[in-house]
């Protein structure tokens, strides 16, 4: 009876007008959905980002609001995605890219309307199948969370890191190496055990500067500067509009493709259980499910040579698992803290902000178990919205994706240093921004995985809590308990396994070469040059350089006179600095580079000359810093209009009447919600204080 009054009470807590908090919550879940819904719609930005970019706004809202606005926002973009996927064969996530190979087809034959309504009623109803299967989940994951011990805590988030590291296939020592120095990054600030100072930089910062390190390293900057900030450098070297010069094809046949997803629902619910399947296993996302589901839909069709030319199948199966695995990769994250995507990691964080601990907490109906049912309505409800109002301004729609890239990036810089700023108020995190947008953007050139170095981040606080409890508790006798030894052994096969399946799809290539599978992409191999080598083998030294730091720290720094605060980093920071010593001796003698290249092309992204690449990345890295040293100098509100006018007028090249309108556009928008109606603190610019002083002299030697 507990756990179905949560259920209900769930359901009351988001609706509005039934309790003091519901008008409120579902009116932050409506404006968080319609982010979500123009993230989806532009190519390039994905739900991480979008979530990534909300995370300061959720400080002083109540935990059921702040999780009604996140999930609305990352709820959509799948469902929103499939549209420009199908219209334009360009898909608005990473995860939509499987809706193309059926779905553009299918527009270009004048059937875009039948398969925008298979892709959307299909994704509600993918959606609806994997919230109900978080609800059913939730009682019978509760025992298993309150039997596991703190050592088993502490092996999860192991897990989790490791799960994720897998993304990067044969590269699994780099994705390591991201997750060792993503928790090496946890433990800047003050020891939560003993409040010693760990890696805040006294000596290079001063003692002033560095107070700043002492609360940690912000999750919402590291965050915003990691994925958001290469975004923005790949938009701006495109340098197209957002769906190039591709018109969408007609959009009749809408009830059509609705029809086929009820004359498909078998279909249609075996994906959908395909993917709340995929969205369970840690680190496997959407991406795999959408492939997976693709490959059933083939495999199970009579007529599997319809495929890549328009089969409505195609367009369906992909569409239930992409929104199904939302429900499914939910349920490790409320129940272990182990994120089963990207999105979700960013969602770890928010419970780390609004001081909720994933686990039992969450699975308790004396604490957040209303909390957590909430998330099954949320998920129900912004979808039903989200696809009736798709089918109402399919037309409207279309005509967004034609924006043209470079005016979106004056307006994103704002809000990415916004995000960074408005955490602490501080201008030290908008450096962090820039700092790890920096190391994004190599990580993304160099082939190192971004998402492990996240999870770390938000893991690191948990895993160090649980490996001081459990040594204390027990000594070194935890390694041996049974819990421990079964995520030892998943950790040891979900390591080894993309080595071996590998080896095995080599040598069934060498053996019979088949034909190449549309849905899956040829891995080509080419030299790589010297001056490449070099670049790659010296990004890999600099992370030999910073966890040999933190291995020098964690013994012979505060580690010396504080043990116990150095247990956690050599216990982490070793194994990964001896990773990274492999990866520098690899990149140094490598001579060939494996580069996947998908079976299908996006007719929007025409190849770019390298030397106009490197000019293009030049020039908006050049623009980056220009709009955090305008911050600094003359304040955000002043800012965002004279950084966006001299980047639209100079940099961008755009014509008079266009800059000056998103000039004033940018303005307004900060200047009245988030200075006007949000009456952010933001600070005065560095000019006005040199004025204020100047004037104060000029006054006394007037006086004088």
């Amino acid at each position: 009876m507990e756990y179905f009054h949560a259920f209900n009470q769930g359901l009351i807590n988001v609706l509005p007008y039934l309790t003091p908090h519901g008008t409120e919550t579902f009116l932050y879940m409506m404006f968080g959905m319609g982010i979500g819904f123009v993230v989806g719609i532009l190519p390039g930005l994905g739900g991480a980002t979008t979530l990534a970019l909300m995370l300061p706004f959720i400080y002083n809202m109540d935990p059921t609001t702040a999780f009604a606005f996140l999930l609305g926002s990352n709820a959509v973009t799948a469902t929103t995605g499939d549209v420009t996927s199908v219209l334009f064969g360009v898909p608005g996530e990473g995860i939509c890219a499987a809706t193309i190979v059926d779905g553009h087809p299918m527009a270009k034959n004048g059937e875009a309307g039948r398969a925008l309504g298979a892709a959307l009623m299909s994704s509600l109803v993918g959606a609806v199948f994997g919230a109900f299967i978080l609800a059913l989940a939730i009682p019978i994951v509760s025992p298993l969370v309150l039997s596991i011990g703190s050592a088993e805590f502490f092996m999860l988030a192991v897990l989790g890191v490791t799960f994720v590291a897998s993304l990067s296939g044969e590269n699994i020592p780099k994705g390591l190496i991201a997750g060792g120095l993503g928790l090496a990054l946890a433990m800047v600030g003050l020891d939560p055990i003993e409040s010693v100072p760990r890696f805040t930089l006294e000596g290079v910062l001063g003692e002033d500067n560095a107070l700043f390190l002492w609360d940690g390293v912000s999750l919402v900057a590291v965050t915003v500067g990691l994925f958001a900030i290469p975004e923005i450098i790949d938009l701006a070297v495109q340098g197209t509009s957002i769906a190039g010069t591709t018109q969408p094809g007609k959009l009749g046949g809408v009830m059509e493709g609705i029809k086929d997803t009820f004359r498909h629902w078998k279909l249609v619910l075996r994906c959908s259980a395909i993917g709340s399947y995929i969205g369970l296993i840690p680190g496997m996302g959407g991406g795999p499910a959408q492939w997976l589901a693709y490959a059933h839909a083939v495999q199970s069709s009579p007529n599997k040579e319809r495929f890549g030319k328009g089969a409505i199948e195609g367009v369906l199966g992909p569409g239930a698992a992409n929104n199904s695995k939302e429900g499914g990769s939910l349920i490790p994250t409320l129940a272990f803290g182990v994120p089963g995507s990207v999105s979700m990691a960013i969602l770890l964080g928010a419970f780390i902000i609004q001081g909720i601990v994933p686990g039992p907490d969450l699975l308790d109906p004396a604490k957040h178990l209303t909390l957590t049912f909430s998330f099954v309505w949320i998920i129900v409800i912004t979808n039903i919205v989200t696809v009736l109002i798709c089918l109402m301004f399919l037309n409207q729609l279309a005509k967004i994706t034609f924006v043209k890239g470079t005016y979106l990036v004056p307006l994103l810089l704002f809000l990415v240093y916004l995000g960074g700023f408005a955490v602490k108020n501080s201008f030290g995190d908008m450096l962090l921004v820039l700092i790890f947008g920096a190391l994004g953007w190599f990580m993304v050139k160099f082939d190192w995985q971004r998402p492990p170095l996240l999870l770390g981040l938000v893991l690191g606080g948990i895993a160090e809590t649980n490996l001081f409890i459990a040594s204390r508790i027990y000594g070194y006798s935890w390694i041996w308990h049974p819990g421990v030894l079964v995520i030892a052994a998943i950790i040891a096969v979900g390591t080894l396994y993309p080595y071996v399946q590998a080896r095995l799809r080599r040598s069934r290539e060498s053996a019979e070469p088949s034909t190449p599978d549309p849905m899956t992409a040829v891995v080509k191999t080419v030299p790589v040059a010297t001056g490449t080598r070099i670049a790659r083998a010296g990004f890999a030294l600099f992370m030999v350089g910073i966890l040999g730091y933190v291995v020098y720290q964690s013994k012979f720094g505060f580690g010396a006179w504080e043990p116990r605060a150095g247990l956690f980093p050599w216990v982490i920071g070793l194994p990964s600095f001896i990773l990274a010593l492999f990866i520098l001796l690899q990149e140094s003698m490598r001579s060939t580079i494996e580069v996947k290249v998908e079976q299908f092309s996006f007719e929007h992204a025409p190849e770019i000359d390298p030397l106009i690449e490197r000019n293009r990345t030049i020039s908006i890295t050049a623009w980056i810093v220009g709009f955090f040293l305008a911050i600094w100098i003359v304040g955000f509100v002043p800012a965002s209009a004279l950084a966006t006018f001299l980047y639209l007028k100079f940099g961008a090249r755009e014509n008079w009447g266009m800059t000056l309108a998103i000039t004033a556009g940018c303005w307004l928008f900060f200047f009245g919600v988030f200075d006007y109606a949000l009456q952010m603190p933001f600070p005065r610019g560095e000019i006005f204080d040199w004025m204020r002083i100047d004037g104060e002299m000029m006054r006394r030697l007037w006086a004088g």
